[in-house]
């Protein structure tokens, strides 16, 4: 894991980079390696991988953060990412995979209220794509607005949205 992680740091080869993230996504479905990455500062590493313009490499690295976020120390850490997802989301193409991982991703980081005032400004947008996506996108759509409409405190920014 941790030659997993210097490799990402290393190179600038995307199919190097896909197939690093593709790994240590794998490797996450393990708690104990979801411990280990966090403890190797790889969930800062696979975050900046968000910045990649390569749609592939964002999606791994989406799918890497997706899968490591099913441990309550690693949302700790992943919540300084959700800025960015929540633009990913909106700026990617519609129905594309980016944002379907970036869309599973968010859904992961809603169930608890902790960071739902982090996607307050994207919920014009999540409506948007409920409105306009597949099938697959509106599932994955109600599944954040599911979790956010949960919280009471969330209730003024669902229904005053523009859409």
């Amino acid at each position: 894991l941790q030659k997993l992680i210097h490799l990402l740091q290393a190179t600038d080869d995307p199919l190097i980079q896909e197939q690093a993230l593709i790994t240590l996504s794998n490797s996450a479905a393990f708690s104990v390696n979801q411990d280990i990455i966090r403890n190797l500062d790889g969930l800062s590493v696979i975050g900046g991988m968000l910045s990649n313009c390569v749609p592939k490499v964002k999606e791994k690295a989406l799918n890497a953060l997706n899968n490591l976020s099913m441990n309550i120390k690693n949302q700790e850490e992943i919540q300084v990412f959700i800025t960015q997802v929540c633009r990913t989301v909106e700026s990617a193409p519609l129905n594309s995979d980016v944002q379907l991982a970036g869309l599973r991703l968010l859904t992961n980081m809603s169930v608890t209220s902790d960071y739902h005032q982090k996607m307050i400004n994207s919920i014009p947008c999540f409506l948007h794509l409920l409105s306009e996506g597949t099938e697959r996108t509106q599932i994955q759509v109600l599944k954040v607005l599911v979790n956010l409409s949960a919280n009471q405190a969330m209730t003024r920014h669902l229904l005053r949205a523009q859409v």
